[in-house]
């Protein structure tokens, strides 16, 4: 099954959150509606910033433990790497019209 570790956030170089899940796109979701008490609500923490997949959910947990031992400085490099825009992924996950694009939805990339 696969698993996934990601990092939220509530603005670039803002407060950061790291988590381990086996459904990414639920486990988002939850935090953007403050499902969750805890954490990622009470900072508002509502952008994924960065993930990884995993095919072994104790591999994704030994990962997010190296993460979170990470310095904060190597953790923004590491999300600057693949998302120097701190853009939402969230949504390029879920997207399903091919007529828009993500990027040319303003509002979603606000």
């Amino acid at each position: 099954m696969q698993s996934y570790i990601y990092i939220m956030t509530n603005k670039k170089y803002g407060t950061l959150y790291i988590g381990v899940t086996s459904n990414l796109i639920k486990r988002v979701y939850e935090h953007k509606n403050s499902f969750v008490n805890g954490f990622t609500a009470k900072y508002n923490l509502k952008k994924l910033v960065y993930y990884e997949i995993f095919e072994d959910i104790t591999e994704a947990i030994k990962r997010e433990k190296q993460l979170k031992k990470y310095k904060r400085a190597w953790k923004i490099e590491l999300i600057e790497k693949i998302n120097p825009t701190w853009k939402d992924l969230y949504y390029d996950l879920i997207w399903v019209d091919p007529r828009v694009k993500p990027e040319d939805d303003k509002e979603r990339n606000a």
